[in-house]
């Protein structure tokens, strides 16, 4: 019984998150800006921070799609603002992990370690890590204004 509501908490979490996301809209002042498009399911996500001295100073997240992909960039994004593009770097290599199924101390993602569940379901993994592969890419280039990608399979 305290399985389930634990699983039942963990789905409040994701919904609220869904329904209500962190750091929804447009930057007015981004340093970068990234969109990515999956093509498989129609999920949408644009990315904007600004950066000061490799620092992530504010960051905010728009576009479309389902339910783990909005909680997911809601969770991202509480996750890594304030954080160095390093400790992101590191953050986001531990969420693909735990998508994955593996067994990882998640707890430095905070609410997005309730998204542990995804590595059941394999197509949903395209979904809670599109935000996540956006902020790759700011990582990756952070001298590159502006990045439009379609993720291939």
């Amino acid at each position: 019984m305290a399985l389930s509501r634990l699983d039942q908490l963990y789905r409040q979490v994701i919904l609220d998150h869904s329904s209500h996301p962190h750091h929804h809209g447009n930057l007015a002042d981004s340093s970068q800006k990234v969109e990515l498009h999956n093509p498989t399911c129609g999920d949408v996500v644009t990315v904007e921070v600004k950066l000061k001295d490799e620092i992530i100073e504010d960051i905010a997240f728009s576009g479309h799609g389902c339910s783990i992909s909005t909680a997911s960039a809601s969770m991202m994004t509480d996750a890594v603002i304030g954080k160095t593009l390093a400790e992101a770097s590191q953050l986001s290599e531990l969420f693909s992990d735990l998508v994955q199924g593996k067994d990882v101390d998640a707890t430095a993602l905070e609410d997005g370690a309730m998204l542990s569940g995804v590595a059941k379901f394999p197509a949903r993994i395209k979904c809670a890590t599109l935000a996540w592969k956006a902020l790759d890419q700011i990582i990756a280039h952070p001298d590159v204004k502006e990045y439009k990608e379609e993720i291939e399979e």
